[in-house]
């Protein structure tokens, strides 16, 4: 037989990957060539933007929390069992995924003005207001969390949780004690994907809870705000601002995620 020569398939590879990399090199430098450390710093010390970070940070943070606590259950219900209605739950599972940002904060939005909706807000304030953020960010990053969870759970072989189990553990001890552990780097992986969705949200928190400065205004809308009044050097500045945040606390994840 001939020697298979697989370096034009390999070069071929490399070309088409090397394309949509270099695309997201060029933005970069792009980005950095619009803006400077002195408009960064100007950035920082506008109090509107500062509290803006900080929300980010805050909502982003706690949607992500909230994310794991539905797609850790939700995952592991359906990548271990069989139920009626599961491939039907399992396509509503999708719709925030596939659905524009825009349409999600907008059906929130008209959820709460609901009669349900109504009742909710007569014990506390969501819409225009801080929950309003976290619950927007929320209601996407947890789509891509349990499909992570979900993928995490089908891959672990079942075997150490049924040997658990045939040795007097109830599903729930196995699940926690056994299942878990395992599926910690899932786990970290999911957190991970719902926080960098979260953080870069901007369609259902623009119509859901709005942009009001020292209220519900987050980084993404900040680009927003500063663009619509034509300040472009400070929109790119804070744009590259959170690259940076989103950076730092991703490579912090990661290299957390290979200590595990």
């Amino acid at each position: 037989m001939k020697p298979r020569r697989d370096g034009p398939f390999f070069l071929g590879l490399a070309l088409l990957g090397g394309l949509y990399a270099g695309l997201i090199l060029a933005m970069l430098v792009a980005d950095l060539a619009a803006t400077s450390p002195g408009h960064l710093l100007a950035a920082l010390r506008v109090p509107e933007i500062r509290a803006a970070l900080w929300l980010s940070l805050i909502s982003s943070s706690a949607a992500s929390i909230l994310a794991l606590g539905v797609a850790v259950p939700l995952g592991y219900l359906l990548a271990r069992t069989e139920f009626p209605g599961k491939r039907p739950l399992e396509l509503l599972l999708e719709v925030p995924v596939v659905l524009p940002p825009l349409v999600v904060g907008l059906s929130l939005l008209i959820l709460f003005q609901s009669a349900p909706g109504r009742a909710v807000q007569e014990l506390v304030t969501i819409t225009f207001a801080v929950p309003a953020v976290v619950l927007a960010q929320f209601t996407i990053a947890a789509a891509f969390a349990t499909r992570t969870m979900r993928d995490t759970f089908a891959q672990l072989s079942p075997r150490t949780e049924q040997i658990a189990r045939s040795l007097g553990c109830t599903r729930a001890v196995a699940f926690r004690r056994i299942t878990l552990p395992e599926a910690r780097r899932g786990v970290l992986a999911a957190f991970t994907l719902a926080w960098a969705r979260s953080i870069g949200e901007f369609g259902p928190v623009l119509i859901f809870a709005g942009v009001t400065r020292y209220r519900t205004e987050v980084l993404p809308t900040t680009v927003f705000l500063e663009l619509s009044v034509g300040n472009v050097e400070t929109a790119v500045a804070v744009s590259m601002l959170l690259i940076a945040v989103s950076a730092a606390a991703l490579g912090s994840l990661r290299l957390a995620f290979g200590r595990m």
